[in-house]
């Protein structure tokens, strides 16, 4: 069954094949990274030498770090890069994409598996909910620390600072 278009539409208006693409998703809003690195300046520093600009903050089980970079597949690439620089240690990408959150736990450079949102937020700080909800934004929580602007040398500096700090006070 066809229908005509109207007289007033420009010469070179096409109706589309395939309109999924006015259906799909949009970008994500936020991306998150959840880590059990307990200083927000030492996983910022790790940010800086994986190449992921993020804003990190302490939370009392482990410093989080939100993304500035939400286009296609960074938050992915920029959770696999730096769950390679905290070898051992997981970390969970959680991303907000209209309304909808998603979690995905990686380790070791690899994403392992999906798990419910949910259940992840059930054991996080209310800031963590607050920030995902939009309640609040990263300026917001205390401690907040960008990784914009730490070269390598710095972040290996801050790395070394940091360690030593640790062995010291044990």
């Amino acid at each position: 069954m066809s229908q005509d278009l109207p007289d007033d539409l420009p010469d070179d208006f096409e109706v589309p094949d395939d309109i999924s693409a006015l259906t799909a998703p949009s970008d994500r809003e936020l991306a998150v990274l959840l880590t059990q690195v307990a200083d927000a300046e030492a996983l910022a520093a790790a940010c800086a030498l994986a190449g992921v600009e993020v804003d990190a903050a302490p939370t009392p089980v482990g410093a989080l770090a939100v993304l500035r970079d939400l286009t296609g597949e960074a938050p992915e690439r920029a959770a696999e890069g730096v769950s390679q620089l905290v070898a051992k240690v997981p970390l969970v990408l959680m991303t907000r994409a209209e309304g909808q959150l998603t979690a995905v736990r990686y380790l070791d450079g690899k994403a392992e598996a999906e798990l419910p949102p949910g259940l992840v937020l059930s054991g996080a700080p209310d800031a963590l909910e607050d920030l995902l909800t939009g309640q609040i934004t990263v300026a917001d929580l205390p401690g907040g620390v960008s990784s914009s602007g730490i070269g390598r040398l710095k972040a290996m500096r801050m790395l070394t600072g940091i360690a030593r700090k640790a062995r010291k006070n044990k």
